[in-house]
């Protein structure tokens, strides 16, 4: 059943009135017509479904009920990411999404390969929101992930923030250690990645003094876009709901 995050208040009986986007992409991209069952939801908790009422131009679910069901990891993942340029950070933030990451931080490292003054930040974000509650609307999530401010990632490894997580880990190729030594989390975890050059040596004395552990992920160097996700499908293998 098509899904579409509505940032509106919801409750069974509603008729809502889709956002313009939301509507073009319903009865455009997904070919929706008159009586089609739909399903939003707005991050507050669980899913609504309905059906779509056309109306002209203009769309709307008239909503049937209320599902409670969520579908979030009992393994809070914090994911925080060197920004690596174009469909490459898109394809990090999706399939974190998919594989069930709690939070993202953007981190700008000194070896990014990508460099956004305010005005460019300020596109990339709102385009990785989108790419971020899209990824809710495929995967089944009700409570898109929490996509924090672009960051320098320096300055952020010295802030209590990178503090934050009962277990810290850095992905390094040269890490002494895989998951399989590593202790089962009793609480949330913060997961460093790199960008397409890797940390800075600066940048990776700093994570070690902020308490992140070194965490190697096999013989084999990963892409920053393969790394993270490697990454969050093996700790919830081993941790989270993939078992």
């Amino acid at each position: 059943m098509p899904r579409f995050f509505c940032d509106l208040p919801l409750a069974p009986g509603r008729l809502v009135e889709l956002p313009a986007e939301t509507a073009r992409h319903a009865t455009g991209a997904l070919r929706l017509r008159e009586g089609d069952a739909l399903t939003l939801f707005n991050g507050a908790g669980g899913e609504y479904p309905g059906t779509l009422e056309l109306r002209g131009r203009l769309a709307f679910a008239r909503i049937a009920g209320h599902d409670a069901t969520e579908r979030e990891s009992p393994l809070r993942i914090v994911l925080a990411q060197g920004i690596s340029a174009g469909e490459r950070m898109d394809l990090t933030l999706q399939k974190a999404v998919e594989l069930g990451v709690s939070a993202i931080q953007p981190l700008m490292m000194r070896r990014s390969v990508v460099r956004l003054d305010a005005e460019k930040a300020a596109r990339r974000l709102k385009h990785w929101r989108g790419i971020v509650v899209a990824a809710c609307e495929q995967c089944g999530r009700n409570q898109p992930p929490a996509l924090a401010e672009i960051r320098d990632g320096l300055q952020w490894l010295g802030t209590e923030a990178a503090c934050k997580g009962s277990h810290r880990y850095l992905l390094d190729p040269e890490g002494a250690r895989g998951l399989g030594g590593s202790p089962v989390p009793d609480g949330p975890v913060l997961l460093l990645a790199g960008p397409e050059g890797g940390f800075d040596p600066v940048e990776r004395q700093a994570a070690l003094r902020a308490g992140f552990q070194p965490l190697r992920l096999g013989p084999r160097i990963l892409r920053t876009e393969t790394a993270a996700l490697a990454a969050l499908a093996a700790m919830q293998a081993v941790w989270g709901d993939f078992r």
